[in-house]
């Protein structure tokens, strides 16, 4: 049973910064300022044995409240911080470090609580005690001031730094959220114009199969004729069928600017594009989409750019697509994601050159003749049926 209080729940502070991709424990390191509760016999030559009694006394229960706030439910956090706060203003009387470090470990606890309001109002009372307490003791108010004022930038910053954290997991939600979107769009797209085409090439080869069968006794050629042409029709239904399903596979060059626009700015990089409105086929509008998502992946992790532009352009007989940072630049060490953006780019006749100088940023380009994209965009539509 008491193994159950020491297991991460799901919405505990632990297992919320797993979440978001930091070392579950990340907290205890703070453990290193409880020092701090030992100060008094370092710096005081006048220790009692009451100082030794509230000191190793206390400390065990404190570290038990802190871990079990740590890896309990977030709602028990407020309990535990007042817990703190409470063994603070007991153990400060023989213990002045002690006490004192107790009261702002609790204040960074209250910035777990569950709403700013109530963060705030719980440190500024918890303070208001501590000074209160301090000055029946008769502490003087210099440092009086400066423990509150410690205690209160040490709670700041924690509700700080859980506020950010809410907010960039709100910002990774909005962006898996376009992603289930545009996919969900592109699905009914998709279903749209399979029922289109299976609708009409059915309703075809229905037909043509009666025709053939009434023609079948009278005039055997023709009811030849008329089975041929309903297996083309069926070989030409299959082949659109097929080009239709690889659509659902494929990337969308809006969905990913989308993607990098929410990535690049929820980490404080600019992020700007502008897009010529020019019809691509699938294979190709994939490989530039793909192109993207490596591009401004890379930036976002390698390159420390404050600004990334995307600029995609259809004129004198070419394509290009401009994927510019204002990053460090520098050498380009090619690796597996450099490597699969060039041949899926080289599969589609697509060239890629990356100019790159230290201090100055990283410039890709994709330049793709234009009329090979039409051709390609002609050789995907689908092919026109003969009617009966």
């Amino acid at each position: 049973m008491l193994a159950d209080y020491f297991k991460l729940a799901p919405d505990s502070i632990a297992c919320r910064h797993a979440r978001e991709g930091k070392l579950a424990y990340t907290m205890m390191f703070n453990l290193v300022w409880t020092i701090w509760i030992f100060a008094d016999f370092l710096f005081n030559d006048n220790i009692g044995a009451m100082w030794f009694i509230a000191t190793f006394t206390s400390f065990p229960i404190f570290l038990l409240m802190y871990f079990l706030g740590y890896a309990l439910p977030k709602r028990y956090v407020v309990y535990f911080a007042v817990g703190m706060a409470v063994l603070g203003y007991i153990v400060m009387r023989w213990n002045h470090s002690g006490g004192t470090s107790y009261v702002i470990y609790s204040c960074a606890y209250f910035a777990h609580f569950s709403s700013v309001r109530r963060s705030v109002g719980a440190m500024l009372l918890t303070v208001l005690v501590f000074a209160l307490v301090a000055r029946l003791q008769e502490w003087s108010w210099v440092i009086i001031i400066t423990m509150c004022m410690i205690a209160l930038s040490v709670g700041a910053g924690n509700l700080m730094y859980r506020l950010s954290g809410e907010k960039d997991a709100a910002l990774r939600l909005s962006h898996d959220e376009v992603r289930r979107l545009a996919a969900n769009a592109e699905r009914e797209r998709i279903g749209r114009d399979l029922h289109d085409l299976l609708g009409h090439t059915l309703s075809l080869i229905t037909l043509k199969s009666e025709l053939a069968h009434k023609l079948f006794e009278r005039d055997p050629a023709a009811a030849k004729r008329e089975i041929a042409e309903v297996e083309r029709v069926a070989r030409d239904a299959l082949a659109q069928v097929r080009r239709a399903v690889t659509g659902i596979r494929a990337a969308g060059l809006a969905v990913e600017l989308a993607s990098a626009k929410l990535l690049l700015e929820s980490n404080g990089v600019a992020f700007d594009h502008a897009i010529a409105d020019v019809a691509l086929p699938a294979e190709i509008e994939t490989a530039l989409a793909m192109t993207v998502r490596e591009a401004v992946t890379n930036a976002q992790r390698h390159a420390n750019a404050s600004k990334v532009n995307v600029s995609l352009d259809a004129a004198n007989g070419h394509l290009s697509l401009r994927i510019a940072d204002d990053g460090r630049g520098g050498a380009i060490v090619p690796g597996n994601g450099l490597t699969g953006m060039r041949e899926r780019l080289a599969a589609v006749g697509a060239e890629l050159r990356i100019e790159s100088a230290r201090g100055q940023g990283t410039t890709l380009r994709v330049e793709l003749p234009w009329s090979q994209s039409r051709r390609a965009e002609t050789e995907l539509a689908p092919p026109t049926l003969r009617s009966a």
